[in-house]
Order: structure tokens, then C-alpha cells, then sequence
């Protein structure tokens, strides 16, 4: 039995929600939200950043349009997904009850981080993270995405209003 099936990692209780990660877990999201945050504020054409950044103009034809709207939104987009790291950080040493707005800048900050990781991984809806060998050169990264999308998967779950209480 999982130790899931008692206590969800993020759940909805009385007056806001709870976290209920172990230390190594929230100190891995930690490190891997700094690797996050480093990556934002730093070269601009960084290809593991693809996702985080998509085109809004996917022809070849509106790529002068595409580079206008990167331009005018990346600074709101890089501003936004750093507020939301700082928020999960302050939320990761509050105590419960934590807010509906620290529970979106996790779930915002976790599809962060699993943007990256999968365009890295070069993930597509079709593939099956449980068919990755673990003696695969990239295991740990998928093991590492798979992790990630778990604690999503909650945080969405976490966010339902039809949630149990």
C-alpha cells in the first residue's frame, strides 16, 4: 500500500490546503525550481525553454509577429513564473492552511518545471513513462518527469472544488 493512499501530497482540508510532502521532496522541488528560476533569467534562446515560451504565430509567414509578441510578453512571463517560485517556496515553509493563490503558483511552477524537463526528454502525449528501462541513459529524468506530473496530477486534483474536505 502506498503511503499516498492515507494522506494525498496535496490535499484540500477546512480552510485552505495542505502539503504533504517529506523534506527530500520538497528540497528536490526546491533545488529543481532554483535550476528553473536560473534558467528564466538567463539566455533567452535556450532550447529547454521552448515550451515555456511557445510560438503564438506557428506559420513561417508571421515568425515577424511571433518575435514582436515574444518580445512584448517574455518579460510579463518570466516575472510571473518567478513570483510564482518565490510563492512556492514561502508556501513549502508555511504552515496549513495555505491559500488558494500558493496552491496555483505550485500547480503553475510544477507544469514549469515538467515543460522543461520534457522538452529536454523530448516527451509526446503518446509516450508511456512506464515502458522507460531504468537502465535507459535518461532513467532518472523520466523517473524525475513522472514525479513531477504525479504531484500536478494532485495539485489539480487539490484545486477541484468538488474535492472531498
Amino acid at each position: 500500500m502506498s503511503r499516498w493512499s492515507v494522506k494525498p501530497p496535496i490535499e484540500r482540508i477546512r480552510n485552505g490546503y495542505r502539503i504533504n510532502l517529506a523534506d527530500e521532496e520538497r528540497e528536490l522541488v526546491r533545488r529543481l525550481l532554483a535550476e528553473l528560476q536560473a534558467l528564466l533569467v538567463g539566455s533567452s534562446d535556450n532550447p529547454a525553454l521552448k515550451r515555456i515560451f511557445p510560438a503564438a504565430y506557428h506559420l513561417a509567414e508571421h515568425a515577424e509577429q511571433d518575435a514582436e509578441y515574444q518580445r512584448l510578453m517574455r518579460e510579463e512571463l518570466v516575472a510571473s513564473r518567478l513570483s510564482a517560485i518565490l510563492t512556492v517556496n514561502e508556501a513549502f515553509d508555511a504552515k496549513p492552511p495555505l491559500s488558494e493563490s500558493q496552491i496555483l503558483a505550485l500547480m503553475q511552477s510544477l507544469n514549469g518545471l515538467r515543460l522543461v524537463i520534457g522538452t529536454m526528454l523530448d516527451v509526446s502525449e503518446e509516450e508511456d513513462l512506464s515502458e522507460v528501462d531504468d537502465d535507459a541513459p535518461d532513467a532518472g529524468e523520466h523517473h524525475l518527469y513522472g514525479f513531477l506530473s504525479w504531484l500536478l496530477e494532485w495539485t489539480v486534483r487539490a484545486l477541484d472544488p468538488q474535492a472531498d474536505v
